[in-house]
Parts: structure tokens; C-alpha cells; sequence
């Protein structure tokens, strides 16, 4: 059939030949028959222009972040949709200026519906992301009922490029229309993507046109550098066709109005290959940390027959971390940033557990990735819901330097309320990556700063976890020094562990009289928290005395207010009648040069201080305050802070006085510490409990590594130096050391122990000390790239693989083993 003619029959036949094809392969099987239709002639440059081959080629470096612009257009013509029901024009006073505005004023009832599974399965089905082909070679269909587009409007909408057509419209993602080009690149190898739509209204025709990679001629690879992207029309225009609906085998409805788009032999990356209701969900998950409306993800029964759950909604990470019943999350707060620089922005830190029931730490710590880093993303920075930018674990490790942490810990930064001259040098067009630039590396700076400090939340839970294994080294440390005191007699090897561990040649001293221990007062016991979903009060601690400072703010220094309250600890990230705590400036009064006490001109609270604000913690709920640049000394400010409650907000308000800068605190002078003071402390650990060492399940739920009988050693740095150095004195290796007398007495029991454990412990500490100190860094390759590994794990997987079996058979130590004779 000649397919060319322009009958509606044929333009419907040609378009439903295109849309059920599988493969990027059987639509140039359709390309090939039908040969006049899609001649040369028929294809214009996508944008206009063939010069944007770049524009389209240098978006979004993954597939998942192209992919994820496609719904993120599909969100933006729901909305827009809404907007056009509404009677209100996008671009008006009146229209949304944000996108929760306009999820509030759109959906005024549904909205609050969607943490329920029934209403948000509803509502996803008008966004839709369907399989579709072989399981191996996967293309990918997206549906959204939204405003849809006439086919006069195709070259203004979806074929256009750069055009800024959503730069006035507020409460959309969208700026430029170059997003949803991103995922071209990765259909296929010649780049085919199908794109229908009809105007929700009803107005109009069915329009469709196929987009791909222009096919050079033998002549234009002579004269072209680079080729181009094309779309097809018929005598010059989007071919099109009457449609009332078309059964395109979306999920639970026939097409009547809207948008659907398919990306043919899509290229997923290893991990969302498989169901994509269940692989692919979690990845999006993971980059719509927060969607503004729910999406449905659907495989087939023809892909695989035998998965009972094939129709999932999607609804954001941020939900599936902060359900109630969630069996990974061990805790979760808050912290607000107010600051001169870049505004206020909202970050929120989950803490996952190392072990949970019916799982080893081996099988959490895989379905924690799995479930929640399949993006390798640990920190999340993200607008209106989408994530435009992120870092791996190495942020953790090397700049929070929470080296337990890193598998356990995920960081979420909302930018929403960032001033827009900071904002708008954070993140590239794309939206998937951060730029580098001075923003960018002040943010990282401030988030270490901050996040990690002494003190910290999370500090505090890296302490916590660090302490939870209580130890007796007594024995250890005494054979320890046996094995160091030489190395102290070689200024060499001392210059290189005291570059990592921070040691001093002291000289010998005299014992130093004992000092009498100062009794400690018994403290009494605290009665129990009881937690109240909601506070019934807010008490600043302290002497609030009316016009009186609370407290004493000097310049460049910082000060935490606490406050008393009831209210759980959860209050301020909790998905149900989550509450927030506000703080404003009511006052400022300055002293002149000339003097006296004049009262100034209450401002936005960035202007003069610069707020930490955190998440309750047992009762008592934190403010940070740091003068910003503006203030001045003598200054006086009126501080109101209230939290939000059902019945009203509770308030409180106190004065701040501002100070010249402290002096720096005088050194003192330090005691002489022992030679080799500051070595990472050596801890056995065995398979069952002994007298003064560890097990193994209590290190594997301080790590979240596991330990087994081929375990050998796990370091445990803190920062950029190790802590402890934990020796498995069950590891096969010893035991099959051990084996080589056939009847040892304790003796030479003893003997082949402490070769062991200190043959163990130095090469770790001279290797770690080594590789520190020349500034190495470990690269693992795999299939898909090269993974950066921390010193730590490469350790530890190095003595796993016959290097402890090398050192112990023909590691020369006999010179070792008689200084510790001596």
C-alpha cells in the first residue's frame, strides 16, 4: 500500500505501523518499504536548524536524567492543562507563581490523597511510562493526558530548541524546551522517537512525527563534520489525522487527549533494564526526589508473564524515605540555612541502619543500594522536586570525612528558596549535573563545614556508632609497644606515620606524679521523652529578660539558642502535618557613631544573621546565629522565633547583642604525650565473644561491612587518619597458619597469633600511612566505568586476596619476632 497518499486511512496506517514497532530495527523495516514517503525531502532539521546537532548532543549525561525530562514535561502540560481549565493565562499575575501553588490551587482536595495508594495510583495513570519490545532491547512509551499540542504547533513546542517559551510561566520546570531533546541520543543508534498529541480540548487533529539522526549521503560525509537530527512532514506540514480515541495499550484507558511520545530501543543503563514497573521506578525515584504528581510505571504480562506487580505508581524517594513503617531508616532530621550568600535552603539527612531483621549486614547494605543509591547519588540537590545535581559517597567520606557513613547515609538539599544569582550558578542547563563554579565549591565547603562539625548531628551519630563496641585493648596495647619501640629510634618511619597520624618525637621523660581523680558528681536520671505529635509549647532557655540580651553574639563567632518543646523529633520532615519553625528579626537597633541608641528598621533575618535551624532532638529543638557582613558591633536585634502548631503558633522573642571579635584563645602548654601516642588503637575481634576483644556482628553493625572467615582486617578511618584497626583472630588464614604444627602447645599457639595480628597491623598501618602520604588515590575498574574506592575497602580487600597468606609464609619478620622475644 502506497502509504504516501494523503488520505486520513493511509496517515492513520503509516502512524499506527510506526507506533507498533519494537525496535529501532523494524522502524527502519518501515522506513525501507515505505522509501517515497520517507524521502529526503520529507525531513526538516529539528529546531530549524542543522547546526543544533550539539544543543541536543551535550544535555544530560545518563539516560535516567534525559528520561526524566521527558516527565518533567509531562508534569509541566498537566499543570498547564489545569491552568487553561481554569481560565487563567500561565503568564498572568493571577496564575501560580509557584509549582505547590499550583498543586494547591489545581488539585485542592485530590492532593492531600496521594501518600494513599488507591488515590495515587488514580492519579498517576494520566503520566505513564510503558515497556514495550523485547526485554533486552527495551523501548520505552510515555503518556501524559496533559494539554497536548495541535500539529500546527509541533515546530513551537515539541520540534522547537532554545526558544525560552516557559521562561514566564513560574509554576513549571521547564525554561528553554531543550529538555525533553536529552533523550534522543539514547534511543537506539539512529536516534528514533515518535511524537503524538492532541489539544485537550478536543480542538483539532491527531498530530505525529518521527524524529532521527540524519543519515549522511556518501557526498555530505565528504563535506559534513557532524550530522544532524530531522523530523518527518508530509508536503511541508505535521501529518496528521481525526481521531475520537486510539487504543494504544495504555494502562486502564484508550487515547482521547494529550501527549504520547516512544524512544525506540532505549538505551538503559545495567540495573533498570529488568521489570522497569520495579527497575526502572527506583532509578526515577531516585532523580524526582519530590514530583509534583504521581506517575505510573507499566510492564507487560507479553515481557513477563510470571510478575504479579507489573503496574507501580511512582511518587518520589522522598516518601519512600520518610513512610512510617520504612525498615531502613534508622533516623532522619532537619537543617535550615538562612545566610547572607545564598538565601535559605532546606537539607534533610537520612541515616539508614547497618542490619535489619531477617537480612545479614551483607543483604542490607545490597538492598539499601539497590533500593536507594542505584544512581551511586548521596547528596541530592534538587528543585521543585527534581534533581538537578548531586555527589557520590566521596562527599561522605573525604569532605564530611563520616567515613562509617558512607554506605548508610543519603543527604537531600532543597534549592528552592536559594537566592536566584546563587542558584542560577549551581546547576547546568541540563539540569543533571553542577557546574564548577565558585558557588558550587563555597556550597561544598559550607555543607562540610557545617553538616560534620564537632557537635553535630551527624557527628554525633558517627561517635555514636563508633562507641557502641566496648573494648578492653589493655593486652594489645602493651604488645604494641613491644612492636613500635624501635620504630621510634628511626626518624624516617616516624616522619611518615606522624604525616598521617599526627605523632611527635618526644624525648624520654620522667614519670609524672599521680594525680588524684577528681570525683565526677552523679547526675540524675532524666525522666523519658514522651514525644507529642504535635508541641503544646516553645521555651527559649536562658535568662529572657524583656529589653535585655539574651545572649552575646560576637563578630565572626556563632552562638546556638536551644528551646524547649514536647513535639517529636520527627516534626519537621514527616510527610503528614509536617511543622516549621520560623525565625524573623521584629528590631534592630544601632548604635551611631555619634552614639545614643536610635531603633532601625526591622529586615529580612539573611540581612543581619545568618540561622542554622534543626530538627527537635528529645525536647530540645537548636538555633545557630552568626552575624552576617552587615552587622556591626553594639547592635541589638529583636529575635522572633515561633513554631508552627495546629491551634496557632507558639512564640518566642528575645534580643541578640553584637560584639567586637573575640581574641583568639591563648595556647597552653601540652603535657609530654608517650612516644607513638596517636597509632590507630589494634581490636580482636572472633565469630563469638571473648574476654577483651569484639564479635563479629558488632563490628559489622558499627561498618555495615561484612565480616566472615576470610575477613582479615577492617580499618576504620575517622577523617583522614585511621581510628582502629580491627583484627580478625578467626580468619582462616591464621587458622590454616596455626595448622602447620600438627600439635602446637600454647606457646606456639601464642607465637603464630602474635606474628599474625602484628604482621596484620603494620603492613595496614605502613601501607595506609604510604598511600596518605604520596596522595594516591584507588580507581576500581568495572564494566560499566571506573569506580573511585577508598583506602579502607582496598585495604581490606587486598588482605582477603593472598596478601596476609604473603607476609606471614615470606614476610621476613624474624627480625620482629625476636625484638618482641626480648
Amino acid at each position: 500500500m502506497d502509504l504516501f497518499s494523503m488520505n486520513a486511512v493511509s496517515v492513520k496506517s503509516l502512524f499506527l505501523a510506526l507506533f507498533n514497532c519494537s525496535t529501532e530495527q523494524s522502524v527502519e523495516d518501515v522506513i525501507n518499504k515505505e522509501k517515497e514517503v520517507f524521502a529526503q525531502h520529507n525531513w526538516k532539521p529539528l529546531g530549524g536548524d542543522e547546526n543544533y546537532y550539539g544543543v541536543i548532543e551535550n544535555q544530560q549525561a545518563s539516560p535516567i536524567a534525559a528520561l526524566v525530562e521527558k516527565l518533567t514535561n509531562s508534569i509541566d502540560a498537566s499543570l498547564m492543562r489545569k491552568c487553561y481549565e481554569a481560565n487563567i493565562d500561565p503568564k498572568a499575575a493571577d496564575a501560580p507563581q509557584t509549582m505547590g501553588e499550583a498543586i494547591r490551587r489545581f488539585y485542592p482536595k485530590e492532593h492531600s490523597n496521594w501518600d494513599m495508594k488507591g488515590a495515587r495510583k488514580i492519579q498517576a495513570e494520566n503520566i505513564q511510562v510503558i515497556a514495550s519490545g523485547p526485554r533486552k532491547e527495551t523501548s520505552l512509551v510515555i503518556y501524559d493526558s496533559g494539554e497536548g499540542q495541535h500539529p500546527e504547533d509541533f515546530e513551537k513546542s515539541f520540534l522547537s530548541l532554545l526558544r525560552g517559551n516557559k521562561n514566564e510561566i513560574h509554576f513549571v520546570q521547564g525554561k528553554y524546551n531543550m529538555g525533553g531533546s536529552g533523550a534522543i541520543v539514547f534511543c537506539g543508534k539512529k536516534g528514533y522517537q515518535l511524537i503524538a498529541s492532541k489539544r485537550f480540548d478536543g480542538s483539532g487533529n491527531f498530530g505525529f512525527t518521527l524524529i532521527r539522526e540524519h543519515p549522511l549521503s556518501i557526498e555530505e560525509k565528504k563535506t559534513k563534520k557532524n550530522t544532524w537530527y530531522e523530523f518527518l512532514v508530509m508536503d511541508g506540514k505535521i501529518p496528521s489525522f481525526a481521531i475520537t480515541e486510539l487504543d494504544l495499550g495504555l494502562h486502564n484507558r484508550k487515547f482521547i487527549t494529550g501527549s504520547i511520545i516512544k524512544l525506540y530501543s532505549y538505551d538503559l543503563p545495567a540495573g533498570a533494564r529488568s521489570v522497569i514497573s520495579r527497575d526502572l521506578n527506583q532509578s526515577l525515584n531516585e532523580f524526582l526526589f519530590e514530583p509534583a504528581l504521581p506517575i505510573l510505571t507499566v510492564d507487560t504480562k507479553e515481557r513477563y508473564a510470571e510478575d504479579r506487580n507489573l503496574e507501580r505508581p511512582l511518587f518520589g524517594l522522598k516518601r519512600r524515605l520518610e513512610q512510617d513503617d520504612s525498615k531502613y531508616i534508622d533516623t532522619s532530621f532537619v537543617e535550615e540555612f538562612t545566610h547572607e550568600r545564598f538565601g535559605s535552603m532546606r537539607v534533610t539527612c537520612y541515616v539508614f541502619k547497618t542490619k535489619i531483621e531477617n537480612k545479614t549486614v551483607k543483604e542490607t547494605r545490597e538492598s539499601i543500594q539497590r533500593e536507594f543509591f542505584k544512581n551511586n547519588m548521596s547528596v541530592l540537590f534538587s528543585m521543585n522536586g527534581q534533581v538537578h545535581g548531586y555527589y557520590g559517597s566521596e562527599f561522605i567520606t573525604r569532605s564530611l570525612k563520616l567515613n562509617l557513613l558512607k554506605n548508610h547515609l543519603l543527604i537531600h538539599i532543597d534549592c528552592a528558596q536559594m537566592k536566584y544569582e546563587f542558584r542560577k550558578e549551581l546547576f547546568m542547563a541540563s539540569r543533571d549535573r553542577l557546574k564548577l563554579s565558585d558557588e558550587t565549591s563555597y556550597l561544598r565547603k559550607f555543607l562540610s563545614d557545617h553538616l560534620s562539625r564537632s557537635g553535630s548531628t551527624l557527628f554525633e551519630i558517627e561517635k555514636k556508632r563508633k562507641n557502641s563496641i566496648s573494648i578492653d585493648g589493655s593486652d594489645a596495647k602493651e604488645l604494641l609497644k613491644n612492636v613500635t619501640k624501635n620504630i621510634q629510634l628511626n626518624p624516617e618511619l616516624l616522619k611518615l606515620l606522624g604525616s598521617t597520624f599526627k605523632l611527635e618525637d618526644k624525648k624520654d621523660k620522667s614519670e609524672k606524679k599521680d594525680k588524684p581523680e577528681k570525683k565526677t558528681p552523679t547526675k540524675q536520671e532524666k525522666e523519658p521523652f514522651k514525644p507529642q505529635r504535635f508541641p503544646s509549647f516553645l521555651k527559649v532557655r536562658g535568662n529572657n529578660q524583656g529589653d535585655k540580651e539574651l545572649t552575646k553574639l560576637s563578630l565572626g563567632g556563632e552562638k546556638t539558642v536551644r528551646f524547649d518543646t514536647d513535639v517529636e523529633n520527627q516534626y519537621f520532615n514527616r510527610v503528614e502535618e509536617p511543622g516549621q519553625l520560623k525565625v524573623g528579626v521584629l528590631d534592630i537597633r544601632r548604635n551611631t557613631s555619634k552614639g545614643g541608641n536610635q531603633p532601625g528598621i526591622p529586615t529580612e533575618v539573611e540581612d543581619i544573621l545568618n540561622v542554622t535551624k534543626s530538627s527537635p532532638q528529645d525536647g530540645c529543638i537548636k538555633v545557630a546565629l552568626n552575624p552576617s557582613k552587615s552587622a556591626q558591633v553594639g547592635d541589638a536585634i529583636k529575635v522572633k522565633v515561633s513554631l508552627t502548631a495546629p491551634g496557632g503558633e507558639f512564640e518566642e522573642i528575645f534580643w541578640v547583642k553584637i560584639t567586637d571579635k573575640e581574641a583568639p584563645p591563648q595556647p597552653t602548654l601540652k603535657e609530654e604525650e608517650e612516644p607513638l601516642q596517636g597509632l590507630p588503637e589494634p581490636v580482636f575481634m572472633y565469630e563469638h565473644p571473648q574476654d577483651k576483644a569484639t564479635t563479629w556482628v558488632e563490628v559489622e553493625a558499627v561498618t555495615g561491612n561484612p565480616i566472615g572467615f576470610n575477613t582479615i582486617v577492617e580499618p576504620v578511618p575517622t577523617g583522614d587518619s585511621l581510628d582502629r584497626i580491627y583484627i580478625n583472630m578467626d580468619s582462616t588464614v591464621l587458622k590454616n597458619f596455626r595448622s602447620k604444627e600438627k600439635h602446637p602447645n600454647e606457646e606456639q599457639i601464642k607465637l603464630a597469633n602474635d606474628k599474625y595480628w602484628t604482621s596484620v597491623y603494620l603492613h595496614t598501618l605502613f601501607l595506609y600511612s604510604i598511600t596518605k602520604n604520596r596522595k594516591y588515590e584507588i580507581i576500581r575498574k568495572n564494566q560499566e566505568n571506573n569506580n573511585s574506592v577508598e583506602l579502607s575497602e582496598y585495604l581490606k580487600d587486598l588482605f582477603e586476596n593472598f596478601y596476609s597468606e604473603f607476609i606471614l609464609n615470606y614476610g621476613g619478620m624474624a627480625e620482629l619476632m625476636q625484638t618482641m622475644g626480648e
